[in-house]
């Protein structure tokens, strides 16, 4: 679980837009609001790269 105030802070390396905590298929994501493009969480970390994200699929 990310810490709100953490996720407060955070931004979209990409598009400098603001991020949500999303779940997709069990496991916590974080996702760009401008973007949405969706980040990954390993071991609690977010891991915001633009080379580890991926789209989602509507």
């Amino acid at each position: 679980m990310i810490d709100k105030e953490l996720l407060s802070i955070l931004a979209c390396p990409v598009c400098k837009s603001d991020v949500i905590l999303v779940n997709k298929k069990g496991e916590e994501k974080i996702k760009c609001t401008g973007c949405g493009r969706l980040y990954p969480i390993k071991e609690g970390i977010p891991i915001m790269l633009e080379e580890e994200a991926e789209y989602e699929k509507e």
